[in-house]
C-alpha cells in the first residue's frame, strides 16, 4: 500500500522540525547569513523527506511482515530495500524468531487437541465434554451412538435433568467429581449413571467438565425381567396348572377305567399345556424385547413383501376362523432402520388378534403404504404405515388406553377361551417403541377395530 503524502509530510515535519527551527533562529539573530541559511533549510527539508520515506517504508514492511506471519502461521518474510536503522532489521529478525516459536507452539497445541479428540473418541464409554458455561462442546462416538445422530433432544433432556444439573453445579463449585443416577423417559425409557468430572487445567479446546455415562438400562431391565417373569408366570400359570393337576387326579381316580373320559381329559390337558407353553414363550419374548428396547434397530425392511409373506404364513390360523385377508400393499415400501424379525412379529400378532377377536368368517384388511405427509397423527418426518383392520364387535373407548398392558383383556373369559395369552399387544407396543414408531388403535363398537403402526422410513 503506497504511503500517503500527508503522513510523509507530517513525519518529515517532526524529523526536520528541530534543525529547521534552529536554522531559523540563527538567521533571525544574524548569526547565519540568509543565503547559506536558506540553502541549509532546503537541504534539511530534503533530507527529512528522504529519511521519512525510508523510515516509514521500513515500518510498513515490518507491519506487513508481521501481518503475513499471523496469516501464514509463523512465516515472516525478509525485509527488502535499505533499512534506516539497524534496529529495524533486529526487530524483523526477532519477530521472525517469535513467529517460528509461535508456529511451533501452535503445531504442538494442534497435536495435543488431536490427541485429546482421539482419546475421547475412542473411549468405549459414552462421554460428553462441557465448556465453562455447562454447554456441550463435543461427544464421542459411543455417546453419539447412545443418543443417536438424530436424537439431539435426548442430549438436551440429559443436560436439563434436575439430578444431573445439581451434580454438574456441585462439581464445578468445589472441583470434586459427582455421580447422578437418572432416568430419561423419552423416546424410550433409559436409565443412566452419570459421573461429572471437573477438569483443572481444562482441555485444549476449553473443556472444563466431563460427563462419563454408563447405560444401566439393560441391567435394570434384566433385573425387572426376572422379577416380572416370576410374578407373571406364577399368576398366569396358576389356573392352567391347577386344571392339569385336577385332571391328573381324576385320571388316577374316578376316570381310571373310563376311556371316553380319559380321551376328553387328555385333550383338555394338552390344550392347557399348550397354553402354558405359549404363555412362557410370550413372556420370554417380551422380556427379550424389553431388554433391547433402548437400542434402535439397524437394517431396512421391505414392508410390503414382509406383510405378504406373513399373511400367507398365517393361512392355517385364519382358516380356523374362516377369515380372509384383503391386501393393499404399496410395492417398494421400505421401513428403515428396522428389524425384519420383530416387524414380522408385529404383523403376526396383529393378524392373529384380528382373526381371534374379529367376526368369524369376516375379512381382515391388511395395508402398507407411505405415511401421509403433513398428517398430524404421525411424526413430521418420512415414514410408512401398516394397518390391520377387522370386522369384530369393536372395543369400548375406555378400554383402548389399556390394551397394551400385560395380560389386559377386554373380555377375560373370551380371551382365554380362544387361546390368547394377553401379551400380544404388549409385545407390539415394545417393538414399536424400539423402532421409535407410533402405535394407533381406533375402534367403533359394532363395526370393528383398526391397528395402525407408523415406522420411520428412508428419506
Amino acid at each position: 500500500m503506497p504511503l500517503s503524502t500527508g503522513r510523509v509530510l507530517a513525519a518529515a515535519g517532526l524529523i526536520g522540525g528541530v534543525p529547521a527551527t534552529a536554522l531559523g533562529l540563527l538567521m533571525a539573530t544574524g548569526s547565519l547569513a540568509p543565503l547559506p541559511g536558506m540553502a541549509a533549510l532546503g537541504a534539511t527539508a530534503a533530507a527529512s523527506l528522504i529519511l521519512t520515506r525510508i523510515w516509514l517504508g521500513n515500518l510498513r514492511q515490518l507491519s506487513e511482515a508481521l501481518r503475513q506471519a499471523a496469516d501464514d502461521h509463523g512465516q515472516v518474510p525478509a525485509l527488502e530495500g535499505p533499512l534506516l536503522l539497524p534496529s529495524i532489521a533486529e526487530i524483523g529478525e526477532t519477530a521472525r524468531r517469535l513467529a517460528r516459536a509461535l508456529g511451533t507452539q501452535a503445531e504442538q497445541l494442534a497435536r495435543l487437541r488431536q490427541a485429546d479428540a482421539a482419546i475421547i473418541e475412542r473411549l468405549p464409554d459414552p462421554l460428553v465434554v462441557l465448556d465453562e458455561g455447562g454447554q456441550p462442546l463435543r461427544a464421542n462416538g459411543a455417546a453419539r451412538t447412545l443418543f443417536g445422530a438424530a436424537q439431539g433432544g435426548d442430549l438436551s433432556a440429559l443436560l436439563r435433568h434436575p439430578a444431573l444439573a445439581e451434580a454438574v453445579a456441585a462439581a464445578r463449585a468445589d472441583g470434586v467429581p459427582r455421580r447422578a443416577d437418572i432416568a430419561l423417559p423419552v423416546p424410550v425409557a433409559r436409565e443412566l449413571t452419570v459421573h461429572a468430572v471437573p477438569l483443572e487445567p481444562p482441555l485444549s479446546d476449553g473443556g472444563r467438565l466431563l460427563l462419563l455415562l454408563s447405560d444401566r438400562t439393560r441391567d435394570r431391565a434384566v433385573e425387572r425381567m426376572r422379577a416380572d417373569f416370576v410374578a407373571n408366570a406364577s399368576h398366569e400359570l396358576r389356573t392352567p396348572l391347577a386344571s392339569v393337576i385336577g385332571f391328573i387326579d381324576t385320571l388316577r381316580g374316578p376316570a381310571k377305567d373310563d376311556p371316553e373320559a380319559q380321551a376328553r381329559f387328555l385333550g383338555i390337558m394338552a390344550d392347557q399345556a399348550d397354553r402354558m407353553r405359549r404363555l412362557i414363550d410370550d413372556l420370554l419374548g417380551l422380556s427379550r424385547i424389553e431388554i433391547t428396547e433402548h437400542q434402535p434397530p439397524t437394517g431396512r425392511v421391505d414392508l410390503a413383501a414382509l406383510a405378504a409373506a406373513e399373511a400367507e404364513a398365517m393361512g392355517p390360523i385364519l382358516a380356523q376362523r374362516g377369515a380372509t385377508v384383503a391386501l393393499a400393499l404399496a410395492p417398494g415400501t421400505v421401513a428403515a432402520p428396522a428389524d425384519a424379525g420383530q416387524i414380522g412379529q408385529v404383523l403376526r400378532n396383529l393378524l392373529e388378534n384380528a382373526a381371534r377377536y374379529g367376526r368369524e368368517g369376516g375379512t381382515i384388511r391388511l395395508s402398507v403404504a407411505p405415511a401421509e405427509t403433513g398428517a398430524t397423527r404421525w411424526p413430521g418426518r418420512a415414514g410408512v404405515v401398516l394397518s390391520v383392520a377387522d370386522e369384530g364387535p369393536g372395543i369400548a373407548r375406555h378400554h383402548i388406553p389399556r390394551l397394551t398392558e400385560r395380560f389386559y383383556r377386554v373380555d377375560r373369559g373370551r380371551g382365554r377361551s380362544i387361546g390368547g395369552t394377553g401379551l400380544g399387544l404388549a409385545i407390539v407396543k415394545h417393538i414399536v417403541n424400539r423402532h421409535r414408531g407410533v402405535l394407533l388403535i381406533e375402534s367403533e363398537e359394532g363395526v370393528g377395530s383398526t391397528f395402525r403402526v407408523w415406522l420411520p422410513a428412508e428419506n
